[in-house]
C-alpha cells in the first residue's frame, strides 16, 4: 500500500497508483515537509485558540469587533494591485477537481473555474492526488481525455476560465502523508503540491497561482497564510506577492474581522466572497448554546434578510473600501431539461439571486452548474457594465454587531425537520464513497449542506425547540423521523441501491452527531476516518 518517499521524514501510507509519482515525487514531498515543519505547530495553535474562543460563545459572549485592531479597520490603506486575469469575476463556476469536470468547467463559459479540493470533493487519497495530475495536465496542455465508458471525448478550449484552487481548510489532515509521523496539514498538502508542479506554468501562461481560502476564523489564521505565501515565493523563486487569493468569509468570527484579514494578506489577496452555506453552519455552531439563536428552517434563512442580508452589504463595503473585489455566493441550482415548469422557476431563483447581488455591489457570484453560468452572465453584464464594481463604496451601509447577529424571522416545521435528515444523510452516504459535489432534490449539495443539518438537528434537540405545529423536538421526534425518511429514502432509491451503500455508516454517524451531548466541530472530520 505506502512507501517510505526518499525525503527523509517522509512516509507515503496512500496507494501508489499511475502516475502518482509525478506529483508525489521528491521535489514535491521535500517541499510539503518544509511547509510541515514550519508552520504546522502555528496552524495546532490557531485551531486551539478557535475551541478558546468558543468556551467564550458558550458562556454567553458573543461574537463583536476587535478593540485591539480598531486602528485597522478605521487608517486609510489598500490591497495590492489585482492582476489582470482576475480584474473580471462576474460569474464562476465551483466543482470538484474529477478531470471530467474540470475540462467541463473551464469550458463552461464562465470567467473563472474554482477547483476544489475541499467542501465539493470528497478527500480520499484518489481523488486529491488525481486531482492534482489533473491540475498540472491543464498546465501541461495535457487535460484532454476520452471517457472509457461513454467514448467522448473532452478537449479544452482555447480561451478557458482562469483557474483558482481551493486547499482544504485548517482543520483538515491528509491522513496519507506523515512528516517526523505526523499526518500533514490537508491545506500545506494541497497548496504544496499544486505550488510546485503547477505555479510557474501558470505564470508562464499569463495566469498565476491563484487560491480560495476556506474556513478562516480570524486574521491570525489569514496571518498565517501570509506567512506560508512569503516563504513559498521565497523557496520557489517567484516575486514577492505572485501568489493571490480570495478568502470566502464563510464563518461567523470572520466577518467581525474583514477588514483584518484584508490587512493581514493585503499583498496577496484580491477579495472576499460570501460563503453562504458555511456561514449559516458557523452561525449555529458558534451560538450553538444561546437559545436566543435558533434558527426557523433552513428553506426561510435566505440571503435577501437579517444576518445574511447584513453580512453580505458589509463585506461589499469592507472589500470596496480596501480595492478588493466582493464576491457573492452560490447558485446551487440544477437545471431540470425534463420538467420545464421546474426549471423555470429555478431559473427565476436563479436570476432575483444574482439581481440582488449585482443591484448591491457584488463585483461577480458562483454557480454550481453550467447551465447556470449564462443566466448569472446575463445579469451581470446588464447591471455590471464593467469590469467590476470597486467604484461602488457602499458608504451608505451602516451595519454593527446587532445586524450581524438578527436571525431570520420564521418557522419550525416537521417538514423543515425531515428535509435537515433526508439531505443530511443522503450527502454523508454519498461522500462516504468519494463523491463531494452530490446532486439531490435539484440542488447541487456540498459538505456544508450536511453541517448545516446535523447542526441545526443539534440545536433544536439541545433547546427542546418548538414547532410551529406545538410539538418539541425530543429525541424520540428526531429518532422515529429519521427511521421514517430512510425506510423513504430506500424505496425512493430502490432496496438494491440502498443496501449496496454506505447508509448504516452515514445514519450512525449523523444520528450520533446530531444528538452528541458535546457538539462536533465538523463533520468531515469524523467521517474522514471512515474513508482513509
Amino acid at each position: 500500500m505506502g512507501a517510505t518517499a526518499h525525503v527523509a521524514g517522509v512516509e507515503i501510507r496512500g496507494a501508489l497508483k499511475e502516475r502518482y509519482d509525478e506529483v508525489l515525487n521528491d521535489e514535491a514531498l521535500a517541499f510539503v515537509a518544509d511547509l510541515h515543519r514550519r508552520f504546522d505547530e502555528q496552524r495546532r495553535r490557531l485551531l486551539k485558540m478557535r475551541l478558546e474562543r468558543q468556551k467564550r460563545f458558550d458562556a454567553g459572549e458573543l461574537p463583536d469587533f476587535l478593540e485591539e485592531t480598531r486602528h485597522v479597520r478605521e487608517s486609510d490603506w489598500t490591497v495590492a494591485r489585482i492582476p489582470e486575469p482576475l480584474l473580471d469575476r462576474r460569474v464562476e463556476i465551483t466543482g470538484p477537481v474529477d478531470r471530467k469536470m474540470v475540462i467541463n468547467a473551464l469550458n463552461s463559459g464562465a470567467k473563472v473555474f474554482m477547483a476544489d479540493f475541499e467542501d465539493a470533493t470528497a478527500p480520499t487519497w484518489d481523488n486529491q492526488v488525481e486531482g492534482q495530475i489533473n491540475l498540472k495536465d491543464r498546465w501541461d496542455g495535457k487535460i484532454d481525455f476520452v471517457d472509457p465508458d461513454s467514448g467522448k471525448e473532452y478537449k479544452l478550449r482555447s480561451d478557458p476560465a482562469v483557474l483558482l484552487v481551493r486547499p482544504r481548510g485548517w482543520h483538515l489532515p491528509e491522513d496519507h502523508v506523515l512528516v517526523d509521523g505526523e499526518p500533514v496539514s490537508g491545506a500545506l498538502f494541497d497548496f504544496g503540491l499544486y505550488m510546485v508542479h503547477s505555479a510557474k506554468k501558470a505564470l508562464a501562461a499569463g495566469a498565476g497561482p491563484y487560491f480560495y481560502l476556506p474556513k478562516l476564523e480570524s486574521h491570525l489564521e489569514a496571518r498565517l497564510w501570509n506567512d506560508v505565501f512569503v516563504h513559498t515565493q521565497d523557496a520557489l523563486g517567484l516575486p514577492h506577492g505572485t501568489i493571490k487569493a480570495t478568502i470566502l468569509i464563510e464563518t461567523l468570527p470572520a466577518a467581525f474581522e474583514m477588514d483584518e484579514i484584508l490587512w493581514e494578506l493585503k499583498d496577496h489577496i484580491v477579495g472576499l466572497n460570501c460563503g453562504r452555506w458555511d456561514y449559516i453552519f458557523s452561525f449555529i455552531k458558534r451560538l450553538r448554546n444561546n437559545p436566543a439563536f435558533l434558527l426557523p428552517d433552513r428553506g426561510q434563512v435566505v440571503m435577501g434578510k437579517a444576518f445574511l442580508r447584513a453580512y453580505s452589504l458589509l463585506l461589499i463595503k469592507t472589500c470596496h473600501r480596501r480595492g478588493a473585489f466582493a464576491m457573492g455566493g452560490m447558485a446551487a441550482q440544477i437545471p431540470n431539461r425534463r420538467d420545464p415548469q421546474a426549471n423555470e422557476i429555478a431559473l427565476a431563483k436563479v436570476k432575483a439571486d444574482k439581481e440582488r447581488e449585482a443591484g448591491d455591489g457584488h463585483d461577480g457570484t458562483w454557480v454550481a452548474h453550467p447551465d447556470l453560468v449564462p443566466v448569472a452572465m446575463e445579469v451581470f453584464d446588464r447591471l455590471m457594465p464593467g469590469q467590476n464594481q470597486l467604484d461602488n463604496k457602499r458608504e451608505d451601509v451602516a451595519l454593527g454587531q446587532a445586524e450581524l447577529l438578527e436571525i431570520h424571522e420564521g418557522t419550525r416545521t416537521e417538514a423543515g425537520l425531515r428535509e435537515n435528515i433526508r439531505v443530511g444523510v443522503q450527502y454523508i452516504e454519498a461522500w462516504l464513497r468519494g463523491r463531494g459535489a452530490v446532486p439531490l432534490y435539484n440542488l447541487m449539495e456540498d459538505a456544508a449542506t450536511a453541517e448545516i443539518s446535523r447542526a441545526q438537528i443539534w440545536q433544536q434537540l439541545r433547546h427542546s425547540a418548538a414547532l410551529e405545529d406545538g410539538r418539541t423536538v425530543s429525541t424520540e421526534l428526531f429518532l422515529k423521523t429519521l427511521d421514517d425518511e430512510m425506510a423513504g429514502v430506500r424505496e425512493d432509491l430502490t432496496a438494491a441501491v440502498y443496501d449496496a451503500g454506505r447508509f448504516p455508516d452515514a445514519i450512525a454517524l449523523f444520528r450520533d452527531m446530531s444528538t452528541s451531548e458535546t457538539f462536533e466541530e465538523f463533520l468531515t472530520l469524523p467521517a474522514y476516518e471512515l474513508i482513509v
